[in-house]
């Protein structure tokens, strides 16, 4: 036992005073062994001098927070996070927390435990309340209350910032929403309208009261027929017909459940096919599809909306869900108009996510949209710079070396291509060729590369405010991050049109992996690149599989099967906590 220790605290001295035996060689017959402090360097004088980490501030922990938190692999940079909240949430299954399918603890994840062993990670509960990007400070308030000096707010200096807040519920100042409605974008959320379902059905039970009081407490409004609103819908309808009549079996034909839109269908994101299937399923299931519905004010027991046609209605409500969009958080508000973005709805990035008019500062997820240039914004330079003999016309070589950059470049070439069902830069030309009723093949002036390229700008589409987009950019993101140092002496994006040069990275590409759309009765839609529509059982198996290999942990993989399983075997919780 007294060795062990002797070498044990050996070993402790060695580690405390930072020493590490880094090449121990044979030269000659004779040892060489040579020493370096850890963490630290020396000048050409020989004067030990400390590596200074470089410090990235990162606000928010949701997707895309999470995605480039778990992604960044590099110890030369210092990580500080700063949130409201100290966890990571799986948001498409709050509405699942809604009804008890799930609870609320199987889909959320400490934030500390996300990331690498060798990065440096520190973390803030706190609400960002100022960003400072003259000095590089952001200002945070505590949700801790005071601090040892007796003061809530203080600031946090970074070299980069990464700006991951997310975005909030949009209420379009409609009077009474804010005061009156239920939102469901955090876990929080969730837990309140899973209290006031089960609140509903017990007021609604309670003794004096007439049917019309009755079924006015027991009709749920869910305002908004995208993703999130059909799907609580859905769940609501399965939680109340499968478990909530058999506790309550007076009010099984006292409940309403109504959907308001203001379109003209519901799903407007997916496939015609998928949403004549879900307005019929809903039909069918009793939930009553208000269609071309506006809402324009809410009280504390009615909803009035107007139609397109100018007719008004009133209805009565128990309980309201909000769902309708995203609107733009304050503190992005305010630093929108100190860099001149504030006609805007969100932070305008360039396609390497890099917020325009800062050089260290990023924005990711829903509170930032990328400003993609436009090919023909850019057609002189392209010209310019493809003309390496400056003759006036490029030569077939010359065209396809600049389109190559050009795709790199203008994702929208590509999208271009796809849809017309184009094979290669060739028929881009080709085409233009056809319509200008020319044949010359050899060469091209600029105004035939201007024909050639004048309609791929139609494809530039804003990138959907979805969690799949977010986590992608984080990805994205931290793997730039990771090369930072190698890509500034090789650059590997392609070239700089209007300077010289390549850019250090390839820019952000989002690749839409398919969405899902779950419709109650164990059925889903789903909807895969391709043009691939699946509705049914087996696409709600499908989802089962795609949602729980995405969870972030084994921790919340193994609770949420295991949430499943049991609601399977005894039903969902309908206890109120």
């Amino acid at each position: 036992m007294r060795p062990f220790t002797f070498f044990e605290r050996l070993s402790k001295a060695f580690h405390d005073h930072l020493f590490k035996i880094l090449i121990v060689s044979t030269i000659s017959g004779g040892g060489l062994i040579v020493y370096s402090e850890a963490n630290a360097s020396y000048s050409n004088n020989g004067v030990e001098t400390e590596t200074r980490k470089k410090k990235v501030v990162l606000l928010g922990t949701g997707w895309a927070g999470a995605s480039f938190l778990k992604t960044l692999n590099n110890s030369s940079y210092e990580v500080q996070v700063i949130s409201p909240r100290n966890y990571f949430a799986f948001t498409p299954l709050l509405p699942s927390v809604t009804c008890g399918t799930v609870e609320a603890r199987s889909v959320v994840e400490p934030i500390r435990n996300i990331g690498r062993k060798n990065v440096e990670m520190s973390f803030l509960e706190a609400e960002c309340v100022k960003i400072d990007p003259r000095s590089k400070k952001v200002y945070c308030r505590s949700k801790q209350g005071v601090n040892s000096n007796g003061k809530r707010e203080y600031d946090v200096d970074y070299d980069y910032l990464v700006i991951a807040t997310g975005a909030q519920s949009n209420t379009f100042n409609i009077p009474g929403v804010e005061e009156n409605c239920h939102f469901l974008k955090e876990v929080e959320d969730a837990q309140r309208i899973r209290s006031t379902v089960i609140d509903s059905f017990e007021k609604a039970s309670l003794p004096g009261l007439n049917e019309e009081e009755r079924k006015r407490m027991l009709h749920f409004v869910v305002v908004g027929g995208g993703p999130t609103g059909v799907e609580f819908a859905s769940e609501l309808h399965d939680f109340v017909n499968e478990d909530l009549v058999k506790l309550y079996p007076k009010a099984k034909n006292l409940v309403q459940i109504t959907l308001l839109e203001a379109a003209d269908h519901i799903l407007t994101m997916f496939d015609k096919r998928i949403t004549e299937f879900v307005e019929e399923k809903f039909t069918r299931d009793g939930i009553d599809v208000k269609l071309g519905s506006m809402v324009v004010k809410v009280n504390d027991k009615e909803i009035s909306a107007k139609t397109k046609g100018g007719e008004f209605s009133t209805i009565p409500y128990g309980m309201i869900v909000w769902s309708t969009g995203i609107g733009t958080r304050p503190v992005i508000k305010d630093f929108m108009k100190q860099i001149g973005q504030g006609n805007r709805r969100a932070l305008a990035t360039d396609e390497w996510l890099r917020v325009e008019g800062c050089d260290n500062i990023y924005a990711l997820g829903d509170c930032a949209t990328i400003n993609q240039r436009k090919v023909m914004e850019d057609i002189a330079a392209i010209f310019k710079k493809a003309d390496k003999e400056n003759s006036g016309t490029l030569t077939m070589n010359e065209f396809q070396e600049v389109m190559s950059d050009i795709c790199d470049r203008y994702p929208q070439v590509q999208l271009y291509l796809k849809s017309k069902g184009m094979h290669g830069n060739t028929d881009l030309l080709k085409e233009a060729q056809a319509e200008n009723g020319s044949n010359k093949s050899v060469e091209l002036d600029i105004e035939e590369l201007k024909s050639a390229l004048c309609q791929v700008d139609s494809q530039v589409k804003l990138l959907p405010a979805t969690g799949q987009v977010a986590a992608q950019q984080g990805t994205y993101l931290a793997k730039c991050f990771d090369r930072m140092e190698v890509c500034e002496k090789n650059p590997e994006g392609p070239i700089r049109i209007r300077g010289e040069g390549r850019h250090r990275f390839r820019p952000f590409r989002y690749r839409h992996l398919g969405q899902f759309a779950p419709l109650g009765g164990e059925q889903t839609a789903a909807q895969l690149p391709g043009d691939w529509v699946s509705i049914g059982h087996s696409s709600q198996w499908l989802w089962y599989s795609v949602y729980a290999s995405k969870q972030v942990s084994w921790r919340t993989r193994v609770l949420v099967v295991s949430d499943w399983m049991r609601r399977f075997i005894f039903g969902r919780d309908s206890s109120r906590i």
